[in-house]
């Protein structure tokens, strides 16, 4: 697979002059999921994922390369060994655990509608009926919707990308728009005050997280140990506030350090205690 764009953060390894630098750990993600990575004005990719792993790289004796990618072509990548783990947000699933190593999550995802500021919430899926739903066409949200549009008796409207359907609620064409809650955050932020989330929300419990190789035990204890050193020193609510304009919730992944390695109640997960080394 070829890479789009790579973008090298620099690291001042530990060690004398005459050690020899480790091995860059080559990390993938998706350059076109906003808030997470996206492109920058100028070049170069920026967002919430690409700030964690900068502050991850900080925590590390090694640097972290990124590899940015279409997020279907990372995991066949990784597993062929050109990359190192996926930096971009991961959905933890049954069945990605049985083939995957994953970290401990660091977010909640869920699906979250967004509103014009000025509009009566809404609160439950009933109140949906006789609006227009717009969303980014082929996506899981698309999928979702046009499921239950039947049921609860909403129109669905299908756009190219997440901001055209973003949009459409802003010109008055959809009366609710239907996204993930980290990229429907971005974009309230974005609007200047015009947008809002509405109270009812689709929560499965899902979580974010990173993902590795099965047998890359090593590196995801690695990985793991710095991203909790972020999550304790207050690095972690830091970006969050940044990307999403709000802070994180008490409890919420972004801020939980779980014990052992990985996802607790998922396959691959190792609950022997340790210590992270943080810095």
């Amino acid at each position: 697979m070829k890479s789009l764009l790579a973008v090298t953060f620099a690291l001042a390894l530990a060690g004398t002059s005459a050690a020899q630098p480790a091995k860059p750990i080559i990390a993938g993600v998706d350059g076109t999921f906003a808030p997470h990575v996206m492109p920058k004005l100028g070049g170069g990719v920026e967002g919430f994922n690409v700030d964690l792993i900068e502050e991850l790289n900080k925590q590390l004796n090694r640097k972290i390369e990124l590899f940015v990618g279409q997020f279907s072509g990372l995991i066949p990548a990784m597993n062929s060994g050109k990359l190192d783990f996926i930096g971009a947000p991961v959905t933890i699933t049954p069945e990605r655990a049985q083939n995957l190593l994953m970290s401990e999550p660091y977010l909640n995802t869920f699906y979250t509608f967004i509103v014009p500021k000025g509009a009566q919430d809404i609160v439950t899926l009933e109140g949906l009926k006789g609006k227009t739903i717009s969303v980014n066409r082929g996506s899981s949200y698309d999928q979702w919707a046009r499921e239950r549009a039947e049921q609860y008796g909403f129109k669905v409207e299908s756009f190219g990308t997440t901001a055209d359907a973003t949009q459409a609620v802003l010109s008055g064409r959809a009366q609710a728009q239907l996204l993930g809650n980290t990229i429907g955050a971005h974009a309230i932020m974005r609007s200047g005050g015009q947008l809002k989330a509405a109270t009812v929300k689709v929560d499965q419990g899902m979580l974010f997280a990173a993902a590795f190789r099965k047998d890359d035990v090593a590196l995801r204890a690695e990985v793991e140990a710095a991203l909790e050193c972020l999550k304790m020193n207050g690095t972690m609510a830091r970006i969050y506030e940044k990307w999403l304009g709000e802070k994180p919730e008490p409890g919420s992944p972004a801020v939980t350090v779980y014990p052992g390695f990985g996802a607790p109640g998922f396959a691959g997960y190792d609950p022997k205690p340790h210590t992270p080394a943080c810095k």
